[in-house]
């Protein structure tokens, strides 16, 4: 090697040690290990799209949103990737804030059951056990609304919190429950094996919502607010590499997820419609969570649901 490429070396190896020494370290933590929802999060590190936005990401999985609001409350991560019925965590003084909508229609949720003809359509579900995430979640969300649209009231079926989805799919075997809400990896895995099927999905249940939603803590916002605002442009970037690079994509998508190529690719096409582009939130979205945080008895009354946001921190498109 010449002096002059020694030296070219030496920069370039110098440059990326201090590039690497500036990046700001953001403590992100996911409501579900393998769910696509949250794969965003993998591609925009691996891609290096937020290193290039100066960030260095430390993910972490959680089982459901109540554990991810009390890793916030606890000061362990300073952003939560968690439901739109999140929420109703905030009126009930969790220090946080919703800081984007991430994604609109719930096409992450599909409701199994066990293949071996116990339940064979909705009405079989009537007064059964249904395991959800947590109390309070957007899986706990979605069988009270099945129950009210079936006219059997919020209370229809009964939801049962077994945290997450490897659990309430291993919690359906043993029969202890009727049926469960699992996100569509483990959906597709639970058919591949012969043992389950779908019985609905959710694309058409409701078309104004926010499933999920990225939060904030309190302390965040206040100290690292260039950070947030690095991170939102960051994670919407990657959205996009995601809608163009579908290869790389679906390479990230299967490590993070454990699935085949198939039931990635299905994943990929089923659910990518439902990330928002831009962040913003939808006043009658917001409108249908706030009616379902009294529906779910997690709230007394609706709040007022521009308090629990900011979206000083979103890009400007």
């Amino acid at each position: 090697m010449t002096a002059k490429a020694r030296w070219f070396a030496a920069a370039l190896c110098a440059l990326f040690v201090a590039s690497a020494a500036s990046a700001e370290t953001l403590r992100v933590g996911k409501a579900g290990a393998a769910a696509f929802s949250f794969v965003p999060a993998d591609v925009g590190v691996q891609s290096g799209i937020f290193k290039r936005r100066g960030l260095d990401l430390e993910i972490s999985s959680f089982g459901g949103d109540a554990r991810v609001q009390q890793a916030m409350v606890a000061d362990s991560i300073d952003i939560g990737l968690g439901s739109g019925p999140g929420l109703a965590f905030v009126v009930k003084g969790s220090p946080v804030k919703g800081i984007a909508a991430m994604a609109d229609p719930p096409l992450t949720f599909a409701l199994v059951v066990r293949n071996d003809g116990s339940v064979k359509s909705l009405d079989d579900l009537k007064g059964k056990r249904v395991g959800v995430s947590t109390v309070g979640s957007v899986t706990g969300w979605i069988v009270g609304e099945l129950g009210r649209q079936k006219s059997w009231g919020y209370d229809g079926m009964t939801q049962v919190a077994v945290g997450e989805d490897a659990t309430r799919v291993a919690t359906l075997k043993t029969k202890a429950i009727d049926g469960a809400i699992v996100n569509l990896t483990v959906a597709l895995k639970y058919v591949q094996s012969g043992e389950g099927q779908i019985l609905l999905r959710f694309g058409d249940l409701l078309k104004d919502f926010h499933v999920h939603v990225i939060f904030a803590t309190d302390k965040a916002i206040a100290t690292k607010p260039q950070i947030l605002r690095a991170f939102l442009a960051g994670w919407f970037e990657t959205i996009g590499f995601m809608r163009k690079d579908k290869k790389a994509t679906l390479a990230i998508a299967k490590t993070v997820m454990g699935s085949d190529d198939a039931t990635t690719l299905s994943v990929y096409d089923e659910m990518m419609p439902m990330f928002n582009a831009d962040g913003h939130f939808k006043p009658q979205a917001l409108a249908v969570l706030s009616k379902s945080f009294v529906d779910m008895k997690t709230l007394p009354t609706e709040p007022d649901m521009r308090k629990l946001i900011d979206e000083s921190f979103l890009p400007k498109m």
